[in-house]
């Protein structure tokens, strides 16, 4: 059983404010956990079950601040439904810096005012799987480490460099001619675009889509074209977001 003290500092990062404090987050889930252990990462402590335990190696316990404990007590301290496995308070890293002509060299991921974490969790896994030098964030955006992001990237946390910006302002400081491509229902069939891996894709969110200021911004909309079977009103963000970087990519 864990103090008093730890466990209400655990549960204190389930919200942003605290997290903001303290300067931690929460990574649960054994293939999360092990992909935190297995990176750069600064892990504070770490809580697992004695089944889990056996599966990692002795030295990596070993230079880690660690206790054993029940699924029970686990899954009580995490925001998971249900957690057999581990939970970890992480740091996040340093910012990294943000080049300012690094979107003319390849494809940045920028977000507009997406407030669903999983949603969040799922962009950042679509950014490590394209390969793509990391994600901007609007103010408004839900946090990065939030812990429904962490679990919903499924590792990609530890990859993906996130950079938190005044989404308007920063995309008017790209140097001139670098491409910004939203998503329009008025824009052009995205299967017919021949698109290079460069410049800026901005999603907004599923609701509202993009803010006036930053499609003001856009050099190219792209329009997913739904088929004429097709009767869904709209598609996920990731889901959208999916098809169009694999757009940007398909003739590598």
């Amino acid at each position: 059983m864990v103090s008093k003290a730890l466990a209400k500092y655990v549960q204190s990062l389930h919200q942003k404010k605290y997290r903001q404090r303290h300067g931690a987050f929460l990574v649960e889930g054994g293939k999360s956990v092990i992909e935190l252990l297995s990176s750069d990462l600064t892990t504070e402590y770490l809580l697992l079950t004695p089944e889990f335990a056996a599966t990692l190696p002795p030295a990596r316990l070993a230079r880690t601040p660690h206790e054993l404990l029940s699924a029970a007590d686990l899954t009580r301290l995490g925001t998971l439904a249900l957690n057999d496995t581990a939970l970890a308070v992480a740091r996040p890293p340093a910012e990294a810096p943000l080049p300012v002509g690094l979107s003319q060299t390849g494809l940045l991921l920028a977000l507009d005012e997406v407030r669903d974490p999983g949603n969040l969790g799922t962009l950042l896994r679509l950014a490590d799987w394209y390969g793509l030098p990391g994600v901007v964030l609007s103010a408004s955006c839900t946090d990065a480490y939030n812990p429904k992001t962490v679990a919903a990237s499924m590792g990609s946390f530890v990859r993906v460099k996130v950079w938190p910006r005044d989404l308007p302002a920063w995309l008017a400081s790209l140097p001139v001619g670098t491409p910004v491509y939203g998503a329009d229902l008025h824009g052009t069939n995205v299967h017919r675009s021949v698109l290079a891996p460069a410049g800026v894709l901005v999603m907004g969110s599923e609701s509202h889509g993009l803010t006036p200021a930053v499609a003001a911004c856009l050099t190219q909309r792209l329009h997913i074209p739904r088929r004429p079977s097709g009767g869904a009103e709209s598609l996920n963000v990731a889901v959208s977001a999916g098809i169009l970087l694999d757009n940007f990519f398909r003739e590598l």
